[in-house]
């Protein structure tokens, strides 16, 4: 099975999550424990799959240029999405979203099988609630479901397009491939601490939400020991 292929995962996890949410919107208390256990899952996968293989590398200038490309795109993402307005600046936000994540499984591969399919099972939760919260936004100003799916459709072939560029990480210089999965590891702490746990605190949240970050977390841990 080629590597790419396994970002279908994630894919249809983002269509999934759509159709469910033009069934049913999700309520806040819904989205919060899938945002805190996302988190806590993608948070897992960044620090034990990606870090090791980081200080593995023993490259400090890979570090520094693949940690400081990665802090200035995430902000440069972020300024881009406050100044935007409207459909199509939810839209584009959302597709650099997948097409990094999609990046960061191709990374993931290039550190290893089990680095590889550890980040893919952590980012399809992740992408599973944005594909919920996408189709929320798109719904309230486009009324048809079927463009609103085609939409997110359109956006999940970003995930194996993502991958396609990010496995041949593996066949570069040692201290690109130290570059690159540090700009992994920033894109994924980024996407924990200023996207998924800003949205769920956003909303009030009770002790059993909170605990399914550690729940995420662990999960991610004990996926890792079995996989040995």
């Amino acid at each position: 099975m080629q590597v790419w292929t396994y970002t279908l995962i994630p894919a249809l996890a983002v269509v999934l999550g759509a159709a469910v949410a033009v069934w049913r919107r999700p309520s806040p208390a819904f989205a919060g424990a899938i945002q805190h256990f996302a988190a806590g899952v993608v948070f897992a996968a960044a620090a034990g799959e990606l870090l090791p293989d980081i200080k593995h590398r023993q490259s400090a200038w890979a570090v520094i240029l693949g940690g400081a490309a990665g802090v200035l795109l995430m902000l440069l993402i972020k300024r881009f999405g406050e100044n935007s307005k409207g459909t199509l600046g939810l839209v584009v936000m959302v597709a650099v979203d997948i097409f990094i994540d999609g990046l960061v499984v191709g990374i993931g591969f290039a550190a290893g099988a089990k680095q590889g399919l550890l980040l893919t099972v952590a980012l399809t939760i992740e992408v599973l609630f944005l594909g919920l919260s996408l189709t929320g936004e798109l719904s309230e100003s486009i009324r048809q479901p079927a463009k609103v799916l085609a939409i997110v459709a359109g956006l999940a072939i970003l995930l194996p397009v993502g991958a396609a560029i990010g496995i041949p990480v593996s066949h570069l210089p040692n201290f690109w491939i130290a570059a690159f999965f540090s700009f992994g590891l920033v894109a994924l702490l980024y996407l924990v601490t200023e996207e998924l746990l800003v949205e769920a605190h956003s909303a009030p949240e009770k002790p059993w939400v909170t605990s399914l970050f550690f729940v995420g977390f662990l999960l991610i841990l004990l996926l890792d020991e079995l996989a040995g």
